[in-house]
């Protein structure tokens, strides 16, 4: 089953997430193009095993051939996701601000944005929509559930855009999780590392709760 409208899903970041999410999509039906900052031949082992529907490109290319994108970077390559290609798109942002990768970055110390408002920032024309960033990339194919299964894992999203953020539930709800919706973009401090939602297997009820727990890190 796929969403109408999306066809083939981009993955700009082919580290533990992305390519999970990869998998996942495969399974869905969808086709993928995906990229790493290596190169595309660096990919030949993971398309092999993803199968006919994947093919590895430049993130250049997998951003123009997704009808909706992933991007699944350390935080300090944002500024390196191409831009013109992602214009009119739903580019899910999977990343979290770790300073001893990353360096520092002021505005997140201060905690005066989000991780996925930077890269809206980065990506003006697109609608960004937080998610896959609190649980364990092992995880995501492990998990996920049937629709309507008691105590199925939920995974929080944020953003601004209602109808790219109803497109993200419902491609989460074929990848087997329910969907808990922090609010917008801003919202998405809620889900950073180190907060209560972040990491735990929580059904929505229990996500919610978890949202609603979350403190500032200098409160």
């Amino acid at each position: 089953m796929t969403i109408n409208g999306i066809h083939t899903i981009g993955i700009i970041g082919a580290g533990h997430i992305g390519s999970q999410v990869a998998r996942l999509a495969v399974a869905q039906g969808y086709e993928v193009v995906i990229s790493n900052s290596r190169g595309p031949e660096t990919l030949d082992d993971l398309v092999a095993e993803l199968g006919p529907k994947a093919r590895a490109a430049t993130s250049t290319e997998a951003g123009a051939a997704g009808d909706l994108v992933v991007v699944s970077v350390p935080l300090k390559s944002v500024g390196d996701i191409p831009v013109e290609p992602l214009a009119n798109k739903i580019v899910i942002d999977t990343n979290n601000y770790y300073p001893e990768r990353d360096g520092n970055i002021a505005e997140l110390d201060e905690e005066t944005t989000t991780t996925a408002e930077l890269l809206q920032r980065r990506l003006p024309a697109a609608s960004v929509v937080k998610g896959f960033n609190h649980i364990y990339a092992s995880q995501l194919t492990t998990d996920g559930l049937p629709t309507g299964a008691p105590h199925r894992r939920a995974l929080v999203i944020a953003g601004d855009d209602d109808s790219a953020k109803r497109v993200v539930t419902q491609l989460l709800d074929e990848f087997g999780f329910d969907t808990v919706d922090a609010g917008p973009l801003a919202e998405g401090w809620r889900i950073q590392r180190d907060t209560p939602g972040y990491g735990p297997q929580l059904d929505s009820a229990e996500l919610t709760e978890a949202l609603a727990a979350a403190r500032r890190y200098n409160a």
